[in-house]
């Protein structure tokens, strides 16, 4: 067998590879209704193609959760995310591996954080009631565009979880603690405290083996 051909059928080798690994990333949001989501219509609604949580006329009162009606372990979630808001606590972030705590407002499980001071950090929200891993203010300045569109990309895949905003790496950690469940729902938050509006889009997922 030659160099040439050694070198061709490993890198169809790979090619092949990669194609049986890797899964296309599938729609969570069709633009139009909240089919695969369940939480409170009075606080999540669809509109000009966008999921919308919160209220700019009046306090949110509580946290809130939009969130999937099944789960995932290991994973790639993209979406579009903008905050506003006009006073009191401005707040939201995108739930991981978490569940809703029964006949209560609250999830409990990994938070990719959003907001002024927690772009781009990773919480526990409900559980140990802490912030994981948070990024540096010089990377959150280059890596946050405020009151505009962002893209959030959060890996997921065993025991670690990447986020980067608009491509730049925010928080690289991995759990140490072998009793946290590394499955289960997504759920975008609107924090309680403040007038703020949540608007995401293009909401995506590819799940890895």
């Amino acid at each position: 067998m030659t160099p040439v051909l050694r070198t061709t059928l490993a890198t169809l080798g790979g090619l092949l590879v990669l194609s049986a690994s890797a899964a296309d990333p599938k729609p969570l949001f069709d633009g139009r209704s909240l089919d695969g989501w369940e939480g409170d219509a009075k606080v999540w609604s669809v509109k000009d193609g966008e999921i919308v949580g919160g209220s700019l006329e009046k306090t949110v009162p509580q946290n809130e959760f939009l969130a999937s009606t099944r789960s995932y372990t290991n994973f790639v979630l993209r979406l579009k995310f903008r905050l506003e808001g006009s006073e009191g606590f401005v707040n939201s972030g995108m739930q991981i591996r978490s569940q809703r705590i029964p006949n209560h407002n609250e999830m409990i499980g990994y938070q990719a954080d959003i907001g002024e001071g927690w772009y781009g950090a990773l919480y526990d929200e409900s559980r140990r009631n802490t912030v994981l891993a948070k990024p540096d203010e010089a990377t959150v300045k280059k890596a946050v565009k405020p009151g505009q569109w962002n893209d959030y990309e959060i890996r997921a895949e065993g025991p670690r979880v990447v986020l980067k905003i608009n491509g730049v790496q925010t928080v690289d950690y991995t759990e140490k603690d072998p009793k946290i469940v590394q499955s289960g729902k997504l759920g975008l938050q609107i924090h309680g405290g403040g007038k703020g509006l949540i608007h995401a889009k293009d909401i995506t997922i590819e799940e890895l083996p």
